[in-house]
């Protein structure tokens, strides 16, 4: 974090006092207030998977791999890849319903 920026306590809007706390999982820098003690992240990262991996695990487990082989194959839990299925298979049922 740059020395010039001014990190400010979301809960009680103040800007003196704001001490670094570490780091959360995802590498982000987490602050902590001196006035209230409220612990925050001044500028959270997304942990969002980009749709291109999205389709490749859904093409996978299409193909005949199981969720759980899938979400080994791409490193996250079987419940990511039900959860697009579902959302998929949900929108192609709308899909086919209205054509």
């Amino acid at each position: 974090m740059n020395p010039k920026e001014t990190r400010e306590c979301p809960k009680c809007g103040e800007t003196k006092g704001q001490m670094k706390a570490g780091f959360n999982r995802s590498g982000t820098q987490r602050c902590v207030c001196g006035n209230c003690k409220y612990k925050y992240t001044p500028s959270g990262k997304t942990r969002e998977i980009p749709e291109e991996i999205k389709q490749q695990a859904i093409k996978t487990y299409l193909s005949g791999v199981s969720a759980r082989g899938v979400g080994k194959i791409f490193g996250m839990g079987k419940e990511n890849v039900l959860r697009w299925i579902k959302k998929t298979q949900s929108g192609v049922d709308k899909w086919e319903n209205k054509h």
